[in-house]
């Protein structure tokens, strides 16, 4: 299996449900009569008033109408799950990565947030199997209200400490709070906080949310482990890793190879290619490992910071499919 960073394209999609706008309908009840064409003239004339009248008195419509639809989003959704401390403890961040190409969107300057006190954590303050039910229903509710009733778009949420927190980027945050509250009566047994802020830069997202460069790798290597799995891999024989690294020059990837000299990595390759651009020194490396995400994790971010030390890129990793 050979996944490889630059061609690597996979990733999970959720989907919301998007409550429709519908326009109030007229019914009328017509007995077919032949009628003269003078007399159709003026019906049809009655009925285009008629629907000018409906449009100028109609109290079905508010005037700000505009602002409740939900935005047309104008990219592919791709939610990632990765771990990650937030305040010095664990946690879990759930983001949809691919709102990075269209971030920040001006029409939504501000951040909501809201807060759900989990009621059986586990010790490390993540979520139990117990809660999981409740918890998704709670999630799904809101995010439904809030993204059919304003302009709005749900970016993530963060697991720690005994909390859920829920992002979402508003237009205008009138009446927010309301929705949420709707909501939240229908589950008592649930405390909850909410707040609102400007965010026009989307700091919360890119700098909060979205994941850095070393959990992108991480996030890289669990999708490569689940098409390992996938494809009938069980995870647990060792076998041979290949790794590449690119560098400007050939100093830096000697000082690179001379910091892995005794950790076990065998050299499979070396060569120069100008059509590599700015990192054109590659370097293939292997070494004999086991493949389960937690094992993955640690060898490739380590040598993701050697890299990084070394003025080089790491670009990710190889292995076979072992079904035995």
């Amino acid at each position: 299996w050979q996944p490889g960073r630059r061609s690597h394209n996979s990733g999970h999609t959720n989907a919301f449900t998007l409550a429709a706008s519908v326009q109030p309908v007229m019914i009328l009840k017509i007995i077919y009569k032949p009628i003269s064409k003078k007399h159709l003239i003026v019906l049809i004339i009655l009925v285009i008033t008629m629907g000018f009248l409906d449009n100028l008195f109609s109290k079905e419509r508010p005037n700000n109408f505009e602002k409740f639809l939900p935005i047309q989003k104008s990219h592919k959704e791709q939610w990632e799950i990765y771990m990650t401390n937030i305040d010095n403890k664990i946690g879990s961040i759930i983001v949809d990565i691919g709102l990075r190409e269209i971030a920040p969107i001006q029409e939504l300057p501000n951040i909501i947030w809201i807060t759900l006190k989990m009621n059986n954590p586990r010790d490390n303050g993540l979520t139990s199997s117990k809660e999981d039910e409740p918890l998704t229903d709670i999630e799904n509710k809101l995010v439904t209200s809030i993204t059919s009733n304003f302009k709005s778009i749900y970016v993530g949420r963060t697991v720690s400490d005994g909390n859920i927190d829920l992002y979402f980027y508003l237009g205008d945050t009138l009446q927010y709070d309301i929705a949420i509250s709707k909501i939240m009566t229908s589950f008592p047994t649930y405390s909850f906080e909410f707040g609102s802020s400007e965010d026009k830069h989307w700091e919360v997202y890119l700098d909060f949310l979205y994941p850095a460069p070393e959990q992108m790798q991480s996030i890289e290597n669990r999708h490569i482990v689940e098409e390992l799995e996938k494809n009938g891999d069980k995870l647990i024989k060792p076998r041979a890793v290949d790794h590449w690294i690119y560098f400007k020059d050939a100093n830096d990837r000697e000082i690179f190879q001379s910091k892995i000299k005794h950790e076990g990595f065998s050299t499979v390759n070396v060569e120069f290619d100008k059509t590599l651009g700015k990192l054109p020194y590659k370097l293939h490396i292997r070494r004999i490992d086991k493949v389960d995400w937690n094992i993955v994790d640690q060898y490739t971010i380590h040598l993701w910071r050697l890299a990084g030390e070394c003025n080089g890129e790491y670009d990710g990793w190889e292995t076979q499919v072992l079904k035995d």
